[in-house]
């Protein structure tokens, strides 16, 4: 069952989201995007979408140092265990909160706004749940396994990143996560779940940054003011000259 959990899953999952966005990308170009909803509301969106994307690019910084970054490499740097622990919750916590307020705000007018709610499709719904879960279980792991210790201390760095980059270099070590508190394992599974299943929904338009804007030329606009011009330009509205 270790094997089939921490090793046949995640890999089944990864590979549903390499395949799944290029199949994606390639029979269904017009339907990435981000369903934008903001003509139909934009005062709770101003609040909820900086507050839930800023706090998730801590959310995912986090984890990339986390998990890829080893014990060694931050204490060769100075960085001791309780240093990292302190910086870990400190800003795991703010960025949490940010994530949760922005999402639960978001989720609100969803449900709340008449036009906004009518767009929302199920596979929407069916990724709202699966981001809240891995959020709320990401917090509880912060909260329960960083301040109060419940079932003992347990260090993620020595057995979830140690699995985690086993993972990427296709030679997981299932033990690492077996040995992991449920509140780890949970996370990870409900994780690799909205892996499997973003290619399919609004997700992927993390991947379409709006690099061209930076290169993109300048549009020239000229104004029609008459200014300096004998003939003043005809109105749609002016009787034809002759009538």
């Amino acid at each position: 069952m270790d094997q089939f959990l921490w090793v046949v899953v995640p890999y089944l999952c990864l590979a549903t989201f390499v395949v799944g966005h290029f199949w994606r990308y390639r029979y269904d170009k017009f339907g990435w995007t981000t369903r934008s909803s903001q003509l139909y509301e934009d005062r709770l969106l101003r609040l909820g979408s900086p507050l839930f994307h800023f706090g998730m690019l801590g959310v995912v910084g986090g984890h990339i140092i986390g998990l890829l970054v080893p014990r060694s490499w931050t204490e060769a740097v100075g960085i001791g265990d309780h240093a990292y622990h302190y910086i870990a919750v400190g800003g795991g916590l703010l960025a949490g909160v940010a994530t949760v307020v922005g999402l639960v705000i978001l989720i609100y007018r969803r449900r709340t706004v008449g036009p906004v709610f009518r767009a929302t499709t199920r596979m929407d719904k069916v990724m709202y749940a699966f981001l809240a879960l891995v959020i709320v279980l990401g917090m509880w792991n912060t909260v329960a396994g960083s301040i109060f210790t419940l079932g003992g201390e347990y260090n993620y760095r020595d057995g979830v990143s140690v699995w985690y980059r086993s993972f990427l270099a296709f030679d997981p070590d299932a033990s690492l996560m077996a040995e992991a508190p449920f509140g780890f394992q949970a996370h990870a599974l409900v994780a690799f779940g909205l892996f499997a299943l973003w290619p399919f929904t609004r997700l992927v338009h993390v991947f379409s940054a709006p690099v061209g804007y930076l290169t993109r030329p300048y549009i020239v606009y000229r104004s029609r003011d008459d200014v300096g011009s004998a003939h003043r330009p005809r109105r749609g509205w002016d009787e034809p000259v002759g009538r």
